[in-house]
């Protein structure tokens, strides 16, 4: 005997709304399958929260089937982060690799792009258009980007730093200035939702010259000696 797809109570109630199921749990339409469940349910997830972020590589199958997109060549830092498997920091060169005119032929460049497996690119293939764009994207004017390893406190606080942070921050970067968004984060602890809001904000150029580090050293003086 055929088992049923097990649904949790949340999803039995969803799909028993949208009359894809009776209320034993059985699916009404004939030749469904426990994929298709699965679609349904993402497709009423979907309806509730359109940013919602895709938990695998199944989902996102099921989001490429229900018609979502991600145009690689001109999506935004939200865009990107709803891609299970995907980190800030990442995000980030895309949006610099976008800004400065790269154009991504397909999931090759991607791959060398990102420096990920091809297996983690092959799980996102089902919602990536690789469109080519004639001229690179237009945008407002952007403020320049904070060095957040020789920003002064008033910038840091702008960005949505406590003052704690900002002098844990402040703290951590005279001990070794930072490398990246990834190296930031797991410095000092901070929420994934905070650096994701520095996506395109934020860069990490060298570090404020230490004035007992600057300059060569001087040879001491002499004493004069008497003839």
């Amino acid at each position: 005997m055929a088992q049923r797809p097990w649904l949790d109570p949340l999803a039995r109630r969803l799909l028993l709304a949208a009359g894809a199921t009776d209320p034993t749990g059985a699916i009404n339409k004939d030749g469904d399958k426990d994929g298709d469940v699965e679609r349904e349910l993402l497709a009423l997830k979907l309806r509730q929260n359109p940013a919602l972020r895709l938990g695998s590589a199944e989902e996102v199958r099921h989001a490429g089937a229900l018609g979502w997109r991600l145009d690689v060549n001109r999506a935004t830092a939200a865009d990107w982060l709803r891609l299970p498997g995907i980190g800030p920091d990442q995000v980030d060169l895309l949006l610099r690799l976008q800004q400065g005119g790269v154009q991504l032929t397909g999931a090759e460049d991607l791959e060398r792009a990102l420096e990920l497996p091809s297996a983690k690119i092959e799980g996102w293939l089902p919602v990536l258009d690789f469109r080519w764009y004639g001229e690179p994207p237009s945008s407002p004017a952007q403020p320049p980007r904070v060095n957040l390893n020789h920003a002064r406190s008033p910038e840091l606080i702008g960005l949505g730093l406590s003052q704690e942070r900002t002098q844990r921050l402040i703290g951590e970067r005279a001990r070794e200035p930072f490398q990246d968004l990834a190296d930031l984060q797991h410095r000092l602890q901070l929420p994934a939702a905070l650096v994701e809001q520095w996506i395109g904000r934020v860069r990490f150029g060298p570090a404020a010259a230490s004035p007992h580090k600057g300059g060569p050293a001087l040879p001491l003086a002499r004493p004069k000696t008497r003839g």
